[in-house]
């Protein structure tokens, strides 16, 4: 076994090697933390949603970061016994269990780069589901520390989006009232035509904001009455976001 585990060390590129030796020497005197990172997941207004906050999180109190859609993927594309079983309600066309996606969580959290805590990044979305997790976390003697609410007025949010326009082929993005192009319509430096994403319209936000009031305002008041949610400003400078999570982390 032990020869093996070296074959194992012997192809691993010695930056990674030397990147994760580090990474655990810094974290080794970090307090534990278990977050789960609720935000309007659709889209944060620019720079403050988690697309910033969520890696200076993660950075600051060694966390890992557990995304559910990616883990998912990620178990079906491993064949692990929970994601072939993933994988047949998809092919059925069925929403992947509750039980199932707890159960990927409940494995990743058992990576070396977990020990710390961890971020949750969408879920739970749904009562039942918060209800799930905090079964599983008990049963490890663990509990959920702090509830991240990134809270934003629908209107606000409907500016922010709807306004974003970006250029298909480099990725650069632009706002109408907040980073404007040049010339209305067309990316800076190629002069090729911007165009809004699918997700971005305001039929789409509308519906999706519906979903979010719905499903997960339930969950935030469920993580409230245990007294472990914080209330976030996300309409605010990003600097300012992050000093709020900061002091919410750190009460």
């Amino acid at each position: 076994m032990a020869s093996s585990s070296a074959a194992n060390l012997e192809d691993v590129p010695s930056v990674d090697l030397m990147t994760e030796l580090l990474r655990r020497m810094k974290c080794a005197s970090k307090p534990d933390k278990r977050l789960i990172l609720i935000i309007v997941w659709l889209a944060g207004p620019p720079g403050s949603g988690k697309g910033t906050q969520s890696p200076i999180i993660k950075d600051e109190y060694c966390l890992c970061h557990l995304a559910t859609g990616d883990m998912l993927r990620a178990a079906v594309a491993a064949k692990t016994p929970l994601g072939i079983k993933a994988k047949e309600a998809m092919d059925k066309g069925e929403l992947v269990s509750d039980d199932l996606v707890v159960g990927i969580i409940d494995e990743a959290m058992k990576k070396p780069s977990c020990q710390k805590g961890f971020i949750l990044d969408g879920f739970p979305r749904t009562e039942v589901q918060a209800q799930k997790l905090d079964e599983m976390l008990e049963k490890q003697g663990k509990k959920v520390d702090k509830v991240l609410n990134f809270a934003i007025d629908d209107a606000v949010l409907e500016e922010r989006i709807t306004g974003r326009w970006i250029h298909p082929s480099s990725g650069r993005t632009y706002h109408t009232k907040f980073a404007p192009p040049k010339v209305p319509g067309v990316d800076d430096v190629t002069g090729e035509p911007l165009i809004q994403r699918k997700d971005d319209t305001a039929a789409v936000l509308k519906s999706r904001l519906e979903a979010f009031h719905k499903q997960t305002e339930p969950v935030i008041d469920y993580y409230s009455k245990k007294g472990i949610v914080a209330q976030l400003h996300a309409e605010k400078p990003p600097q300012e976001v992050t000093s709020e999570v900061q002091k919410a982390l750190s009460a």
